[in-house]
């Protein structure tokens, strides 16, 4: 038995006072939950805190609270971990706490809170989840059984389904922090469920209605929050890169956002540079992928209001006019590297995607063939792993 500080924070909007910290000192075993914790208190002490639980074996997801400034479910968070995690977050308002079995439980982020750990899921969550359009469109005719999903398309369905819709990659969600109006990394997750599901009717229609809005799967920032936060390993982040890459990739959907057209003068860029030309991203961005795109007039105007924020930065030193002007040199030999690397991922006849949340083989020896083939991943059983990665990406 250890002795643990837990500190909930407090919301009553009925009383119209601001929030605050209550603070219990409970014993309880290291390897106790801090669901546990909390509902010891409320069991034994103070009867009106509020907090969503439900079966408390990390399914259901109501439990979602940010425990010492992460999030997490309280229901399979042990206290030792909460306490490891470090108590001098920026909860924290005095120095008394610093150090020891401290463990601070707050409401999810992005989420407006109707009381104490209670958030309103329904005003953020499932509202942007519902705006994805959360159910399949079947393809017509209807067979007369039953549609079938191919082996390997499993693969790409059973990651999303994994989300649990706790809410956590929306609490630590960057992008919707600085944009409430995001539809955020668990709805753009269960809309890849869709997409990549050979079943449905619409998926140009998803991928088009999602780059369009200026909300959209092209307001990711790729910050990794998402990832580090879910605790079902769906890698919300993965799916949105996913989204991106079949819209312009495959259906060519080149967005007004210019999205698309971003990320193709990116990638082109560190091919012919080595490095990020960043002078030359903005006009290739808006007016062509090539050298000659700054010379387009939708490129000049973004240029132009731009114009002073280079200057700023130039005169504080922050940008290094012969480098914005010419871009970076690398020696020829890093340069012959870039080229291979890019010959490589160019050179294949289809994009590799590498999901590998499950494989989708049991046996290798089974499957000898699939084993060889040295663009597939390794055949193993059915697992969560480590962040998916594309070779895509690499360029």
């Amino acid at each position: 038995m250890s002795e643990y500080t837990l500190r909930i924070r407090r919301f009553d909007p009925e009383s119209g006072e601001a929030a605050y910290w209550d603070e219990h000192t409970l014993e309880m075993g290291d390897k106790r939950s801090v669901l546990d914790a909390i509902l010891q208190v409320k069991g034994e002490t103070d009867g009106s805190i509020g907090i969503r639980c439900s079966c408390q074996q990390g399914i259901c997801g109501s439990c979602g609270v940010r425990i010492n400034g992460k999030p997490g479910l309280a229901c399979n968070t042990h206290l030792d971990t909460a306490a490891a995690r470090g108590a001098d977050t920026i909860s924290m308002s005095d120095d008394e706490h610093s150090d020891g079995n401290v463990i601070s439980v707050e409401p999810m982020g992005n989420i407006p809170v109707i009381r104490d750990l209670i958030v309103d899921m329904d005003a953020v969550h499932w509202k942007k989840i519902r705006r994805v359009t959360p159910w399949l469109i079947n393809k017509e005719p209807v067979p007369e059984r039953e549609y079938i999903v191919p082996h390997d398309n499993m693969v790409d369905v059973t990651q999303t389904m994994a989300c649990i819709q706790c809410g956590a990659c929306v609490s630590d969600c960057l992008s919707m922090e600085v944009d409430p109006g995001f539809i955020g990394p668990a709805a753009l997750a269960k809309a890849y469920r869709f997409v990549g599901d050979p079943r449905d009717a619409e998926h140009q229609e998803r991928l088009k209605d999602l780059a369009e809005d200026e909300h959209g799967m092209y307001d990711c920032t790729h910050c990794f929050n998402c990832i580090d936060a879910c605790p079902k390993d769906v890698a919300p982040m993965n799916q949105i890169m996913r989204l991106r890459r079949i819209a312009g990739d495959d259906y060519e959907i080149n967005d007004r956002n210019n999205g698309n057209r971003h990320e193709e003068a990116f990638v082109t860029l560190i091919k012919d540079y080595g490095l990020l030309h960043e002078a030359e991203l903005l006009p290739r961005s808006y007016g062509g992928n090539s050298w000659f795109g700054k010379f387009h007039p939708d490129a000049g105007k973004e240029l132009m209001s731009s114009l002073g924020t280079a200057i700023k930065a130039m005169m504080r030193g922050k940008i290094n006019p012969r480098i914005a002007l010419f871009g970076h040199k690398l020696p020829s030999e890093d340069m012959k590297a870039v080229e291979q690397i890019y010959n490589v991922v160019e050179g294949r006849e289809k994009r590799t995607e590498l999901n590998l949340y499950i494989t989708g083989w049991d046996d290798e020896e089974e499957h000898p063939e699939h084993a060889a083939h040295s663009d597939a991943p390794t055949p193993l059983v059915p697992q969560a792993a480590p962040e998916a990665t594309t070779e895509s990406e690499t360029s």
